[in-house]
């Protein structure tokens, strides 16, 4: 059997249960890896997120890079979490002091909070117009017009997301996105995201689906949507400080819970993401011939 070339590590991220939350693969010591490889290795894990981690630049100091199977993005949430807990893991940090994950969108500080990694994101959120009216998401969702909650909007901490709000955990439960309608109203944006949300006052229900080669993929569990989110109704309402639990996952058999948080930092709404998780089990790849 030939040595291998990488190692890395599987987690589920958002949940303290195995098989639960969101898978995440991290590759550490990842510094001198090609971005061809990366990509290639996410392409051939087939999930959500695959991090690699480059070289320490200091105490408590890593970057990062994430790779879906099609793409590498500038920031997620789940692989943030994830990553944070495995270097806790492996004793390459002190859980005593904060943890700064160099992301593409930039410094993303962590902080151990007992079972909890909570992470700041690296940027304000920034609102917009969403490409889609409530008649288009009803159609795109599958839905009856009276399900859309109000108008969708567009939301990024450095992730972009259409958040559509609905009226109950019922009609989120029904969604079946359409591709040929999100061809239409949702691919024309350039923000191939959309997180759907139910209000219960501190309590929050969702689902997420995101586009992925040719296909849509729904995903147990999105800190970046739930930081857009968190940030989002911060914004809406003037909070100055609150935090929602949000449940995600359900519909597809992995529960996972989300802790966001929103509070006001002058004129800018800061937010934070925390969650736990748990390390499933470890892998390689071999050499190429």
């Amino acid at each position: 059997m030939p040595s291998p070339l990488s190692r890395y590590y599987l987690l589920d991220v958002f949940t303290d249960t195995p098989l639960a939350g969101n898978p995440l693969a991290v590759f550490l010591d990842a510094g001198s890896m090609e971005a061809s490889d990366m990509q290639a290795f996410a392409n051939e894990l087939n999930l959500a997120e695959t991090v690699f981690v480059g070289a320490r630049q200091a105490e408590n100091d890593f970057p990062i890079r994430i790779f879906t199977p099609s793409r590498e993005l500038p920031f997620a949430g789940h692989p943030t979490i994830g990553t944070a807990h495995l270097l806790a893991a492996q004793g390459l940090v002190d859980t005593t002091q904060p943890l700064i994950l160099r992301a593409p969108v930039g410094p993303l500080e962590v902080r151990f909070e007992g079972e909890l990694a909570r992470f700041t994101t690296a940027v304000p959120v920034e609102v917009g117009a969403s490409s889609l009216g409530r008649a288009a998401a009803a159609t795109l969702l599958g839905l009856e017009a009276s399900a859309i909650a109000g108008d969708p909007v567009q939301a990024s901490c450095g992730l972009p997301f259409h958040l559509i709000p609905l009226d109950s955990e019922a009609s989120l439960a029904k969604v079946v996105p359409d591709i040929g309608q999100w061809t239409q109203h949702v691919s024309p944006s350039g923000v191939d995201q959309v997180y759907l949300y139910v209000e219960n006052g501190e309590s929050l229900a969702t689902r997420t689906f995101i586009r992925e080669f040719a296909g849509l993929k729904e995903d147990p569990a999105t800190g970046s949507a739930a930081s857009a989110l968190a940030g989002y109704l911060g914004t809406r309402d003037r909070l100055d400080d609150r935090q929602w639990r949000i449940r995600q996952g359900v519909d597809m058999g992995r529960p996972s819970e989300i802790i966001a948080r929103a509070r006001r930092d002058g004129e800018q709404v800061r937010v934070e993401v925390a969650g736990q998780a748990c390390l499933v089990g470890e892998g390689a790849f071999y050499p190429r011939d």
